[in-house]
């Protein structure tokens, strides 16, 4: 049962109305949404900080959390904000070493865009 104290995790909509990450897990084959959830789980238990090789530091309040299954590398990209809200920005799954920076500005937008309508998360 949650309590008041307890961190959420909210998912970033965007203008269209669409969760991003959401619609990321859902298209994912079971055993890995399964997955992802236990990491979600986990880290709302750790209040938004996990070390690594679960979270990552990528670029400001910007984190990502690493879940990988098998050959398949997911990462979702997060920042913690006031009222204990874990907002899940962007997700994608990483082919390379290093992260495309495309994705990382995707990232960036909607974090900036959940600033500006920070409201519709209340």
């Amino acid at each position: 049962m949650a309590h008041i104290e307890d961190y959420r995790i909210y998912y970033y909509t965007d203008f269209k109305g669409k969760e991003i990450v959401r619609e990321y897990i859902e298209k994912l084959p079971k055993k890995e949404q399964v997955k992802v959830f236990a990491y979600l789980e986990l880290l709302k238990d750790k209040k938004g900080y996990l070390d690594e090789p679960y979270s990552k530091h990528i670029k400001g309040k910007i984190r990502e959390l690493r879940v990988d299954f098998s050959k398949n590398h997911h990462r979702i990209f997060y920042f913690t904000f006031v009222n204990k809200k874990i907002i899940l920005l962007h997700a994608f799954l990483k082919k390379t070493a290093k992260i495309p920076k495309q994705e990382i500005i995707k990232a960036e937008k909607n974090y900036r865009d959940f600033l500006v309508n920070k409201k519709k998360y209340d």
